[in-house]
C-alpha cells in the first residue's frame, strides 16, 4: 500500500518544537503546496493542530517521498535533524491508515473521546481538496476515517462522561439539579477552573451570572466578559439567597463562606436546592456546609474522582474502539487491494467485448434477411456468452486482491491476452 504518514504529537514533541512547526506553516507559506512539490508525492493532507503536526501522503516511491518530507518539516520548523528524529514518528501502508482512524476517531488524543479533532481532520480535507492534492486514494481514506470516527461516537461511550474537573462540575449541577436551563450562577474569585466551569455552565443553559471578587474592579472586568453583575464582596451572603450554583476559587487563607451562611440562605430561599463547587485550594466553603439539608457541596478533590471514575469508563470503551478501527482498517485495506485488479479487469473486459463486438458485426452483416428483434437476441446471447467466460478470471483476480497476492496472476493475464500492447 503505497500510503504513509509522517509526524509528530503531545506524546513525541514538546510544544516548544511543535510551536515552531506551527508558526512556521502559518508564516505566508502554504504547507500542501510545498508538500505536492515533493518527488513521488501523488496526493496529499496536511494536519497541524495545537497538539500535532501530520503528513499523510500517496506516493509512487515511498523511501523517496518519506526522505523528502523529512527534508519539508526540518526546513519548516528550523530544527536540528537529530532533534527532529527523535521527534518524528512514520507510519507506512496499513499502519498509517489505523493511525489516522485512531485520530479521526480522538483515541490518540491528550483528552481521549473530544471531539474536535474530527472538525479539524475535515478543514484539513477541505484545504486538501480545495488545493488539488486530493484524488482517488485520498478521497476514499479520509471518508473511511469519517465513517469510523462516526462509529466510534455512536457504538461506544467514549465521548460521555465528564474527563476535565470544570466539565464534571456541569455534569454534577445537572444530576443535582435536575437541568440547568434558566438557573443563575455566582462566581466568586477569579480561578481559571472556576471561570471555565462557569462558561460550561452558561453553554449548558445556566444564566444570570454574578461575580464577587474582594477587588471589586476585577470583578466589574470579569463580570463583563460574561454580561453579568458584578457583586461587592460585602453583599456576598445575600447573593447567596439569589443563585443556584455557587462556584468559589479564592487565596483566602479561610474559609469564606460558613454553614450558617448557607443555612441562612437556604431558609429565605424556601429551601430551594443550592448547588456548591468549591475548586479553591485551601478551600473557601465551611465543609459542613454540606451538611444543610438542599446544600450540595463539591470540593475539587470530588471533582478529581468523578474525572478518574470517567477517564476509567472511557478507556474501557476504547477497547471498542479499537475493534471499530481495525474493522474499517480491514475494509479499507480490502478497497485498496482491488486498485491493482482493475485496471486489468476493465482491460481484458474492453478487449473481449471489442473482439466480439467486431465478429458480430461481421456476421449479422451477411445476415441482412433477419429482423429487428432477431438480431437484438443474438447480441444479448454474444454478451451473455461473454459475461460468463470473464466471470471466473474476474472473480478470481477480486479473490486474489483481498489477501495482497494478485500480482502474478495480473502479470499472468496480461502477458496471455497481450493486454499491455493494447
Amino acid at each position: 500500500m503505497n500510503i504513509f504518514l509522517i509526524g509528530m504529537n503531545h506524546k513525541t514533541a514538546p510544544l516548544e518544537i511543535r510551536e515552531r512547526l506551527a508558526f512556521s506553516c502559518g508564516d505566508g507559506v502554504d504547507p500542501l503546496k510545498e508538500i505536492m512539490r515533493g518527488p513521488q508525492i501523488m496526493e496529499a493532507l496536511y494536519l497541524s493542530t495545537c497538539n500535532r503536526v501530520e503528513v499523510l501522503a500517496s506516493t509512487l516511491e515511498m523511501n523517496e517521498a518519506i526522505e523528502s518530507m523529512k527534508a519539508f518539516i526540518l526546513a519548516q520548523g528550523n530544527l536540528g535533524r537529530g532533534e527532529m528524529e527523535k521527534c518524528l514518528y512514520v507510519h507506512r501502508g496499513s499502519d498509517a491508515v489505523r493511525h489516522l482512524f485512531r485520530v479521526a476517531s480522538s483515541l490518540d488524543s491528550m483528552v481521549m473521546g473530544e471531539p474536535q479533532i474530527l472538525g479539524q481532520i475535515k478543514d484539513a480535507y477541505r484545504q486538501c481538496v480545495e488545493g488539488n492534492a486530493s484524488g482517488v486514494i485520498m478521497n476514499k481514506l479520509l471518508h473511511h476515517a469519517f465513517r469510523a470516527a462516526k462509529r466510534v461516537r455512536t457504538e461506544t461511550a467514549i465521548a460521555e462522561n465528564a474527563v476535565s474537573v470544570s466539565f464534571a462540575a456541569v455534569e454534577l449541577a445537572k444530576k443535582i439539579l435536575g437541568h440547568l436551563q434558566g438557573r443563575s450562577i455566582l462566581l466568586i474569585g477569579a480561578g481559571e477552573m472556576s471561570e471555565l466551569a462557569a462558561r460550561h455552565l452558561i453553554q449548558h443553559g445556566a444564566e444570570r451570572i454574578s461575580v464577587a471578587n474582594r477587588t471589586y474592579a476585577r470583578a466589574v472586568r470579569l463580570a463583563e466578559e460574561f454580561h453579568g453583575i458584578p457583586v461587592d464582596f460585602e453583599h456576598l451572603e445575600e447573593k447567596l439567597q439569589e443563585v443556584d450554583i455557587v462556584i468559589s476559587s479564592t487565596g483566602a487563607a479561610g474559609y469564606i463562606i460558613s454553614k450558617e451562611m448557607i443555612q441562612a440562605a437556604l431558609h429565605r430561599r424556601k429551601n430551594r436546592l443550592l448547588f456548591l463547587i468549591d475548586i479553591a485550594v485551601p478551600r473557601d466553603i465551611d465543609p459542613a456546609a454540606g451538611e444543610v439539608d438542599n446544600a450540595y457541596l463539591y470540593n475539587i478533590d470530588d471533582l478529581q474522582e468523578v474525572v478518574d471514575e470517567n477517564i476509567r469508563g472511557r478507556l474501557k470503551e476504547a477497547e471498542k474502539a479499537e475493534q471499530i478501527i481495525d474493522e474499517e482498517v480491514v475494509k479499507f485495506t480490502d478497497w485498496f487491494n482491488t486498485l491493482e485488479v482493475v485496471p486489468t479487469i476493465v482491460s481484458l473486459r474492453d478487449k473481449v467485448e471489442g473482439i466480439m463486438k467486431g465478429e458480430l458485426d461481421k456476421t449479422l452483416s451477411g445476415m441482412q434477411h433477419l429482423g429487428e428483434e432477431e438480431r437484438r437476441n443474438i447480441e444479448i446471447l454474444a454478451s451473455s456468452i461473454v459475461n460468463k467466460i470473464l466471470h471466473d478470471p474476474i472473480t478470481g483476480l477480486k479473490e486474489e486482491s483481498q489477501n495482497g497476492s494478485a500480482i502474478p496472476f495480473v502479470a499472468v493475464l496480461r502477458r496471455l491476452f497481450k493486454l499491455d500492447r493494447e
